[in-house]
């Protein structure tokens, strides 16, 4: 038994001695390659190549889902008032003169007149004389009844007129002819100013034509119609 222990232990101071030198060959091995791997690992930067193409235009992605909605922005600052400016409506504006039983009987010169007031410039003045008229003379005669504003005929565009043309006739009725008949004189004047006007029926000759006996509103209401519109 104790040869056997011996013979062990003989073995082993014999062994121990070439297994740590092998150990510490081989950990000096891997330590040079651990040094060979660190010094000649890194590799040098090489020159940048061509720059490649771009590549096709790829497909269109799939839609999105719709986005949330957005929450309602600040409330914005008052707005300035602005004032437009309308024109007004048109307002009826007329005036009527009336006389009973005028029996004016001049030949020549101004019958009657109505004061208007009109309110536009751009507007027209509608004016009427309704009355009994009559001519009378023994030979052909013609008068002419007519208006003036502000002492002018209309030229607007115009004179409104209306005439009475009695002719010689036969000598057994000439001198009895006294015919007074409801008569119109009538029309529209442009161009009248703003204002006072004074609207005023008249009597007259007919050019070169001789005058005769004139009557005017004989026995009978005779008036004067205004009235203002729009153009």
């Amino acid at each position: 038994m104790d040869y056997l222990a011996t013979q062990v232990l003989i073995f082993s101071w014999l062994i121990f001695p070439f297994y740590g030198a092998e150990r510490m060959k081989h950990r000096g091995l891997r330590q040079k390659d651990a040094e060979y791997v660190d010094k000649y690992n890194s590799c040098l930067q090489g020159p940048p190549g061509i720059p490649g193409r771009e590549g096709s235009p790829g497909v269109n992605g799939i839609p999105g889902t719709p986005g949330i909605p957005g929450r309602d922005g600040v409330k914005g600052e008052k707005g300035e008032c602005v004032s437009e400016i309308f024109e007004e409506p048109w307002r009826p504006n007329y005036k009527q003169c009336a006389w009973n039983s005028l029996n004016y009987g001049i030949d020549l010169g101004k019958i009657t007149e109505c004061t208007f007031t009109k309110l536009r410039s751009d507007s027209a003045l509608r004016v009427l004389f309704s009355g009994s008229l009559r001519l009378k003379c023994k030979t052909a005669c013609c008068q002419r009844w007519y208006f003036t504003f502000n002492g002018a005929e209309c030229s607007g565009p115009l004179p409104i007129e209306s005439i009475i043309y009695l002719d010689q006739g036969s000598p057994e009725f000439n001198s009895t002819i006294n015919i007074h008949r409801t008569t119109a004189v009538e029309g529209l004047c442009e161009g009248v100013r703003a204002g006072l006007v004074d609207v005023a029926i008249w009597v007259g000759t007919c050019g070169d034509y001789p005058r005769g006996d004139a009557s005017t509103g004989w026995n009978s209401v005779s008036r004067v119609i205004i009235e203002e519109l729009p153009k």
